[in-house]
């Protein structure tokens, strides 16, 4: 099943150069020291902060400035365009009316990154 996902958890994308921690906010259900999350925790900016430099030739960015480069990989900085909620999330656990997210959760990036948990911030409640 998984262990929860709360606010302050540590993820990679894979084209990310730098770890980054979700952020939940205070609204949602707390039933932990910190807010559970859910699915739809997945605003860019807000709830997923950048990773760092990006590797993507899919990001405009990248394939901007390896273009100038002569075709040299040049990372840009990283800005998550998340491509819908976290799937799969738990159903069984609703916060606030939302399936709730465990560390086997995934999100895909726009830029054909896939955005996974590393630390999921809580080790006490399993879903």
């Amino acid at each position: 099943m998984g262990f929860c996902v709360t606010g302050g958890a540590v993820m990679t994308c894979t084209f990310g150069m730098s770890p980054s921690t979700l952020t939940v906010l205070p609204s949602a259900k707390v039933m932990s020291a910190m807010p559970l999350a859910t699915i739809m925790d997945n605003a860019p900016m807000i709830n997923i902060l950048p990773f760092g430099m990006c590797t993507s030739m899919s990001n405009p960015a990248v394939a901007s400035a390896t273009a100038a480069a002569m075709g040299v990989l040049t990372p840009m900085p990283c800005v998550p365009v998340p491509a819908g909620p976290w799937t799969p999330g738990v159903s069984k656990v609703l916060v606030g009316g939302k399936p709730a997210l465990n560390d086997q959760c995934r999100l895909n990036c726009s830029y054909g990154g896939m955005i996974q948990f590393t630390n999921p911030g809580c080790m006490t409640i399993q879903l």
